[in-house]
């Protein structure tokens, strides 16, 4: 009963004191209340007997931390806008990025820091890039549609690395890999750097997910060397929305998740994005206790450290479990080495407690045993090599000869002899040869190659129009140009996000107002009724005639007598001017009886 009445009086505080403006850290013990759930199943409690972070700083590759939150005052270090040719002037407080930093460093506020989001590694410090934009952002368009931001990620990755990062925080995702992504995430494994990264949140997306119920690798998740985090709710069970697939390595607390906002906001959120968040605090507290501890054993002790998962198995939703800070930093301790003290022994004691050591004796041997030895070894060795050669002798000697399928060649007869070089002579002498013209033919004529002809360059043909010649031509539609290819820029890996907490509408608050619908369109008038038009012969119908039926055509094919209209003018007469009655005084046409003195005989 205490409970509902405080939560009732809690909420009831909340609303007026979100209604006449009050800052957010006037509440912000509620914050801690809803984080201490999350702050146990990570048992950073314990892990804090050991260490806080200290000395360890975690690059947040994301939309930007605010450095002026409460929360994080004196945690934040900015680094370089590499959006800053999207953003288009100064760069927004992320709202995404700023969680991200509060879930890793956040070190709270007030009275020993009792308010607001306290982060798995309090004392550590964050530096925040800004490589992705969020959608309530003056530049999203720009960034949708930008070359530049989609390597905007790998130059942050590079960036973080070369700059002291000792952890990197990737809560982001695409669902094409980018070349350049990969690049850089071995560049900075390769300096020693832990990489940790969201497995994306379509896991209750039925039209991606397989046969299988696997949803799509996402990007730089899926990439080697990183630590793919997927989340889990408050059951420690997978969460619906959380990415099914084998990039999966484990899992943290992903389901309303509260954490700070800029201008010292506070939200929930659900999403693999706070998972990832969390595990980068849980490294980061490793990396403090164990500065030089390679990236692959901040691995095995995250993986040594999980709980409610399959035992000794993996599957697909969870990996190998939820992490626990407090297990992972004892596994690094062991993977570092034993301390001596613990199990170890000094090089000069003895495993077992056996006889003391006794005088050496030393064994000397006559002079003569050594040549005799050494002549026992040479007849030995030569012995066995005699006889291989004789077995060798003897296997060649009793090998059938090979059979020759070829057939025997027929004998052929031998050449004749030349003839004597004998110079005799009364021979009688040779003929000159007769000289033979010699003629040139003509070069050989091409052959005629059938082409094709060009092909026209296709064009866009607009008609023309001339005033009064019938209704105006449709304009040719034209696609928009393709966007050049490449992966999209990434998102987010965030789902849901509430903002303020307010946990429930005050006694008598009623439903909330809303803004009244647009006007209904207005009405086309009704068409006015046909009047005549009065020509150079009288108006048009005449005086008492019925009025023609509306969409008869103008003018009509015949006239009032029945005859029909004078023809049109010939194609090379010029053309009547704009607002010219028609039919012209002079045509011969009965539209009316011309004036008496006109009349022809």
């Amino acid at each position: 009963m205490r409970k509902a009445v405080r939560a009732r009086a809690v909420a009831l505080a909340v609303a007026l004191l979100a209604f006449v403006g009050m800052p957010a850290p006037v509440w912000a013990d509620e914050i801690r209340d809803r984080q201490r759930a999350i702050l146990n199943t990570l048992g950073v409690q314990e892990a804090w007997q050991y260490t806080r972070g200290g000395g360890v700083t975690v690059a947040v590759v994301d939309s930007g931390a605010d450095p002026s939150h409460p929360d994080l005052r004196g945690s934040v270090t900015v680094g370089p806008n590499l959006l800053s040719r999207t953003d288009g002037g100064r760069a927004p407080a992320g709202r995404h990025g700023t969680g991200m930093a509060s879930l890793i460093a956040g070190h709270g506020h007030g009275p020993g820091g009792r308010d607001g989001i306290i982060g798995v590694a309090p004392e550590a410090r964050i530096l925040s890039l800004r490589v992705i934009a969020e959608p309530e952002d003056p530049g999203y368009l720009a960034y949708r549609t930008s070359r530049a931001a989609r390597d905007a990620v790998a130059r942050g990755i590079r960036y973080a690395a070369d700059h002291g990062a000792d952890v990197i925080n990737l809560s982001l995702g695409n669902a094409r890999p980018n070349p350049a992504e990969r690049e850089a995430i071995a560049h900075a494994i390769a300096k020693g750097v832990v990489v940790v990264s969201a497995v994306g949140n379509d896991g209750d997306k039925r039209e991606l997910l397989d046969a299988d119920g696997f949803a799509p690798y996402s990007y730089p998740a899926a990439y080697p060397g990183v630590i793919a985090v997927a989340a889990t709710d408050a059951k420690h069970r997978r969460a619906p929305f959380s990415t099914r697939n084998h990039s999966v390595l484990l899992a943290a607390p992903g389901d309303d998740v509260p954490m700070a906002g800029p201008d010292g906001t506070y939200f929930l959120a659900e999403g693999t994005s706070g998972a990832s968040a969390l595990v980068s605090g849980v490294a980061a507290l490793i990396r403090s206790r164990h500065p030089d501890l390679k990236p692959s054993l901040v691995k095995q002790a995250l993986l040594e450290s999980v709980r409610f998962g399959p035992p000794g198995k993996y599957n697909a939703s969870v990996g190998f479990g939820e992490v626990n800070a407090a297990a992972a930093v004892r596994a690094a301790d062991r993977l570092a080495g034993t301390p001596r003290g613990g199990g170890a022994l000094p090089s000069n004691e003895r495993f077992t407690d056996g006889e003391p050591p006794g005088p050496v004796k030393v064994i000397d041997q006559p002079a003569w045993t050594e040549p005799v030895a050494v002549g026992v070894i040479v007849l030995t060795v030569a012995g066995a090599g005699l006889a291989v050669a004789v077995s060798v002798a003897l296997y060649r000697r009793t090998r059938p000869a090979p059979s020759d399928p070829r057939p025997a060649a027929a004998e052929e007869p031998p050449p004749e002899p030349p003839p004597p070089l004998i110079f005799d002579p009364d021979a009688p002498a040779e003929p000159e040869p007769v000289p033979v013209a010699v003629t040139f033919e003509p070069a050989d004529v091409p052959l005629a190659v059938e082409t094709a002809p060009p092909r026209p360059q296709a064009t866009v043909s607009v008609p023309s129009y001339v005033p009064g010649t019938g209704p105006r031509p449709k304009a040719p539609a034209f696609e928009p140009p393709d966007l050049p290819p490449g992966p999209p820029p990434p998102e987010p890996a965030q789902r849901k996000r509430r903002v303020p907490l307010v946990l429930d509408p005050p006694p008598g608050a009623g439903r909330p107002t809303f803004e009244p619908p647009y006007p209904p369109a207005p009405v086309a008038p009704s068409l006015a009724p046909l009047q005549p038009v009065v020509g150079a012969y009288g108006p048009w119908p005449p005086p008492g005639a019925p009025a023609p039926p509306y969409g008869t055509p103008w003018p009509p094919p015949n006239g009032p007598s029945g005859r029909p209209w004078p023809p049109p003018p010939s194609p090379g007469a010029p053309a009547s001017p704009y607002g010219t009655p028609w039919p012209p005084p002079n045509a011969p046409g009965p539209m009316q009886p011309p004036p008496d003195g006109n009349r022809t005989a």
